[in-house]
């Protein structure tokens, strides 16, 4: 991957987020592990902080092999849940307050399931959270075509970022943080980064009508069935 264009300034201090949880629904899954930080123009994190909860429930064991954390770790050294809940939010709107765009990948996972913890623990939910930036989104609208998965591990070795530790929340914000950034010195992109959530709400959910009749066409999803596109929370069920 060629890298030769010059970093937005909205980009030369960015705020990055990662969640690892107890599952997949963001409605009823629970964190685990938080991540909140800020990195500079180079990628070098200049400020930080992380979290570990007792979610409350058992971690399923699958949830465990992929981030390490078990529910005895948890209950033994983990906080209480709605106390982590409650701070992570707050470092959020702490850095959407000052301008400052917050990456995550695959954002609508995290966003939402935040959410959900909030209203879960009568805790004030993020209100229209932005400026986001999410590079799974923002990688499958600029190279759409490109063939291949497009994990945070192949798309970070895609455009070179280091990332080890996988699953692990802190590494993972770090390593998306980087990829914003790795993206942008690839690609051009909008001149400022509200602009740029604006596109992303549109792209996601292009991209999430194209994945269903993808998966509609192979039996995956019933024919009147439809992922949802709403980006960067997710609709609530009805």
């Amino acid at each position: 991957m060629t890298i030769d264009l010059e970093l937005p300034g909205w980009l030369s201090r960015v705020g990055v987020f990662d969640l690892e949880t107890t599952g997949v629904d963001v409605t009823v899954d629970r964190i685990v592990t938080a991540h909140v930080g800020v990195l500079d123009a180079k990628g070098h994190q200049i400020a930080a902080r992380s979290w570990l909860a007792d979610p409350g429930v058992p971690i399923p064991d699958g949830a465990a092999a992929v981030h390490g954390i078990s529910t005895e770790h948890a209950r033994r050294d983990g906080r209480v849940a709605r106390e982590v809940v409650e701070e992570v939010t707050e470092s959020l709107r702490a850095l959407f307050a000052q301008g400052v765009p917050v990456v995550a990948y695959n954002a609508s996972y995290d966003f939402s399931l935040l959410t959900h913890e909030c209203l879960r623990h009568g805790i004030r939910p993020l209100d229209s959270p932005g400026p986001i930036i999410d590079p799974l989104v923002i990688d499958k609208a600029v190279d759409r075509y490109r063939k291949g998965k497009r994990t945070l591990e192949v798309v970070a070795a895609h455009y070179s970022v280091p990332l080890d530790g996988a699953h692990e929340a802190a590494a993972d914000a770090i390593a998306a943080g980087r990829v914003a950034q790795a993206i942008a010195r690839a690609f051009p992109l909008a001149a400022t980064a509200h602009e740029l959530h604006t596109q992303q709400i549109g792209w996601a959910r292009t991209q999430a009508e194209s994945l269903t009749e993808y998966f509609i066409r192979i039996g995956r999803l019933d024919p009147e069935e439809a992922l949802d596109g709403a980006w960067p929370v997710r609709d609530a069920p009805a």
